[in-house]
């Protein structure tokens, strides 16, 4: 990559001090996905610049790239009021910026992803109901990472006996027979709910069943997991603790 310098709308996932009084910070950026770069901050504990490395404030910022991939920032600004989240909400903020840092990789365009973010944050800052939110920033985060359901299997079953459906990864989703769960630990889930998540997802119909939110939670959960090799979330010990 040339060293030239680049202009962006960004976000601070994640940040950690550097030598001589740099940070290296994990941003989100509007037309380069997620990237690395170091920002000088100096010594003072008023910095300016140190002031801008935080999550959840929109900002601009110019930074120089280079062949090791990791890139220098040489201007930072904040284009707007940091999105006020508390409790669960913050929570939830840090969750999807784990998720981001741990899933994405560097340097590939998202720019649909970096939108779907700040309507997120958006919505959690506007007290807005917390699992559909998270649902569907989990819901672009596996297309910008090329996956999605095939619900077909679900949605064309007549057979009476099958009761739901296990999903497996690399899979999709296979039947659970009536006279196999009882010998079978896998969790299944509900055909009902999987039709009713179906249609939400293909047709924006409303999830208006709470045991069908918490099938899609589940699920969700099911599917991340795997992409994270099995590896806990640190956000998620944030809810285990309140």
């Amino acid at each position: 990559m040339s060293n030239i310098q680049i202009e962006q709308h960004a976000f601070v996932l994640h940040s950690r001090p550097f030598k001589e009084n740099q940070q290296l910070v994990e941003l989100l950026t509007e037309n380069e996905g997620k990237v690395s770069a170091l920002v000088y901050v100096g010594q003072s504990k008023r910095s300016i610049k140190k002031g801008m490395i935080q999550s959840f404030l929109p900002l601009k910022l110019i930074y120089k790239g280079n062949d090791s991939g990791l890139k220098r920032i040489s201007v930072i600004e904040s284009t707007g009021n940091s999105y006020a989240l508390s409790k669960n909400r913050l929570y939830c903020g840090f969750y999807i910026n784990e998720l981001l840092v741990r899933l994405l990789t560097n340097d590939i365009v998202c720019d649909g992803l970096f939108q779907q973010y700040q309507l997120t944050l958006g919505s959690l800052a506007n007290n807005l109901p917390i699992a559909p939110q998270l649902r569907q920033f989990e819901l672009s985060l596996l297309a910008e990472l090329g996956l999605s359901f095939d619900f077909s299997p679900v949605l064309s079953n007549t057979s009476d006996n099958i009761v739901g459906f296990y999903y497996i990864a690399d899979e999709g989703f296979v039947p659970a027979y009536n006279y196999s769960i009882a010998n079978i630990s896998t969790p299944w889930f509900k055909i009902a709910h999987l039709r009713a998540i179906a249609h939400h997802i293909i047709h924006g119909a409303a999830l208006e069943q709470h045991e069908a939110e918490q099938t899609f939670k589940l699920l969700m959960r099911n599917v991340i997991n795997h992409l994270l090799d099995g590896k806990p979330l640190n956000s998620r010990k944030l809810f285990e603790k309140r």
